[in-house]
């Protein structure tokens, strides 16, 4: 079960607890989706909206059949008083929340979620092997072939997104380490100038540290990173903040190939450098 950060707390004891587990699940579910529409809304990045509104419509048709499930079952619909445990672990964004917009893709999306259904079929997989009653055994085995129903749609739609974003790549600009920090000091430059006195140093400084980071991968290259061998889509190097991002994984990524402690060194002070950066850019859009 190594998708869930954590076992279930216990075994489910009725069906009106199992019940009130799966609302619980789908309503987190919705939620997050929600919140990552609307942050996409914000972000102007309208592809992305359409995904996350389609996985929030997606659950909400899933927490309808538990709704109606549980109608049929008990004569009610599922009541969390009933929960005598949190379920968690389920839900992942994996960073969705906090990531550039411009580095996420409807493909990364669609993957993610493929993950938190297969998580949450584990999630119910367990907790059928934890029942004591044959009734809901059977129940958290079909909440778990549910799962498998949803996780196939996901994966067909993570297939159209990976080849829609197959054609998309062609377009993306093949570059190198050097040119991206370069364009990152011209960003930090252009902010530097833009801000009132007392915020104009910070960009500065990091403008300074962006050009002695072309200097050093010109020196001495990490090499090609395989984060940037699709290429760039000039919507990540037009913006600071993106680019910034993208950096920060490229350098995280040398630290964790690094061949040597020297080469680990430099990869994570470089990557320290650029989480001040973004630190200091997400505090001026603030």
């Amino acid at each position: 079960m190594s998708l869930l950060s954590s076992e279930p707390f216990g075994a489910v004891e009725t069906m009106e607890e199992l019940f009130a587990i799966a609302s619980r699940m789908e309503q987190e579910a919705i939620a997050n989706y929600t919140e990552l529409a609307d942050r996409m809304r914000r972000e102007r990045q309208p592809d992305l909206v359409a995904v996350f509104e389609r996985l929030a419509e997606e659950e909400a048709q899933h927490l309808n059949t538990v709704v109606e499930w549980s109608e049929r079952t008990s004569g009610a619909k599922p009541d969390l008083s009933k929960l005598r445990w949190q379920p968690a672990g389920t839900f992942d964004d994996e960073g969705a929340s906090s990531v550039a917009a411009e580095l996420l893709s409807a493909y990364r999306m669609f993957s993610m979620a493929v993950r938190n259904e297969e998580r949450a079929f584990l999630f119910w997989t367990y907790v059928a092997a934890q029942a004591d009653d044959g009734k809901l055994r059977l129940a958290a085995e079909q909440m778990a072939r549910e799962e498998l129903g949803h996780l196939t749609t996901l994966r067909r739609e993570r297939r159209r997104a990976f080849h829609a974003e197959k054609d998309r790549n062609r377009c993306m600009t093949a570059t190198g380490l050097p040119e991206l920090e370069q364009r990152l000091a011209e960003h930090l430059l252009a902010l530097a100038a833009s801000r009132q006195a007392e915020e104009a140093p910070d960009f500065a400084a990091a403008a300074e540290q962006a050009r002695g980071r072309v200097a050093a991968n010109t020196r001495k290259p990490f090499g090609q990173s395989p984060l940037l061998k699709a290429g760039v889509a000039p919507d990540v190097t037009g913006r600071a903040a993106a680019l910034c991002e993208l950096l920060l994984d490229c350098y995280l990524d040398f630290a964790a190939r690094a061949p040597s402690e020297e080469e680990q060194e430099r990869a994570q002070r470089f990557a320290g450098q650029l989480i001040a950066c973004r630190s200091a850019i997400r505090a001026a859009s603030t």
